[in-house]
């Protein structure tokens, strides 16, 4: 599935909007956290997460091995360990496909 419609970026987002961005539990990216390292999101008063943009491209990079490539946790850990740049290039032309894909459905409903 991967991250929902492009909003305009802010500062902070709560575990809520991530978990909807990306389709997954609040669970989930709780567990994500403690299984990747970079995963690493501020915690406000009473350990509210707030995520910043850099967690979640990080984010974004487990979901893409671990939701759309099937990998495990431990597989997409070691890949993102070792080689970092190819990770970052295909996850960003899948997003950009993905974003592709879905303006033609936009405009594919117009004709219908």
């Amino acid at each position: 599935m991967g991250l929902k419609k492009d909003k305009k970026l802010k500062m902070y987002y709560s575990i809520g909007e991530v978990a909807s961005m990306f389709g997954v539990t609040e669970t989930s990216l709780r567990f994500w956290e403690k299984e990747f390292p970079s995963i690493k999101p501020k915690k406000a008063g009473r350990g509210i997460r707030q995520y910043s943009s850099t967690d979640i491209e990080e984010i974004r990079k487990v979901h893409h091995l671990v939701k759309d490539k099937g990998m495990t946790l431990e597989g997409a850990r070691n890949l993102l360990k070792r080689n970092k740049n190819v990770t970052n290039i295909n996850a960003d032309v899948i997003s950009r496909l993905r974003r592709v894909r879905d303006e033609l459905q936009e405009i594919g409903s117009f004709f219908n």
